[in-house]
């Protein structure tokens, strides 16, 4: 078993002033050579943006997005048609393909939205661009991890998919519970990340966003340490 720790703290930060942002892994000025990705996993970005700010129409390509609000309303605009606010307990799904133009802001004047922005690479390029979004239930189905996104060919994929042999899923817990999470697929790494509260996996004690990479292991260990704490879990190729 290989593990990589992920502080909070240690975390890429940038302030704009419209944005508050943190990045796991390099991104625009913050770059980290040992932090480039993880397997398929390339960015964990923990935006902040303030009301009626947001992201300009800017391009993608080659890319799964998964977008997962936490607070607040964040508006999307692209170049498919779409025009949706996604809220929390809402995930959505891109794939950029062979490239799609959009934008991101936050639709309350008042209040900030906070989100993960988050890009897998592809399994396969220049695939026809396409949008997905829905609803979960994170707050009241406690007690257990709930698949959000999983490969095209999952038979068992509660979720949305991505053109990657990945799967994302989130979990409420109370204090004391354990989860012993088996790996999906051989040679798939598992990066957990803890969205509210604190949580030990594999022996090692994490709180409010720490994240740890594990790989070379076929089932996880995760043990919540207190009451209504959230976990994402993140189950994607080392190899890709």
């Amino acid at each position: 078993m290989k593990t990589t720790l992920y502080r909070a703290s240690s975390r890429g930060h940038a302030y704009h002033g419209w944005l508050d942002t943190y990045h796991t892994f390099s991104f625009a000025n913050y770059y980290n050579p040992e932090r480039i990705h993880f397997g398929a996993l390339r960015v964990v970005n923990d935006d902040i943006v303030k009301g009626g700010e947001g992201f300009g129409t800017h391009p993608h390509d080659n890319m799964e997005i998964v977008s997962i609000p936490l607070y607040g309303d964040l508006e999307h605009k692209d170049s498919m048609g779409h025009t949706e606010v996604i809220r929390a307990g809402e995930v959505q799904v891109m794939s950029a393909g062979s490239g799609i133009t959009h934008s991101e802001y936050n639709s309350n004047e008042e209040k900030p939205v906070n989100f993960f922005q988050i890009w897998v690479f592809p399994d396969t390029k220049n695939v026809t661009p396409r949008y997905d979004q829905r609803a979960f239930d994170f707050l009241h189905n406690k007690n257990e991890l709930i698949q959000i996104v999983g490969p095209k060919n999952d038979a068992d994929n509660t979720g949305m998919w991505i053109h990657q042999n990945a799967w994302f899923s989130i979990g409420t817990f109370e204090k004391g519970k354990e989860i012993d999470y088996k790996v999906k697929r051989k040679g798939n790494g598992v990066f957990a990340m803890v969205i509210e509260g604190e949580f030990t996996v594999e022996g090692q004690k994490l709180n409010h966003r720490d994240a740890i990479g594990i790989e070379d292991i076929d089932n996880v260990k995760i043990t919540a340490d207190s009451d209504n704490a959230r976990i994402l879990i993140i189950d994607v190729p080392m190899e890709f």
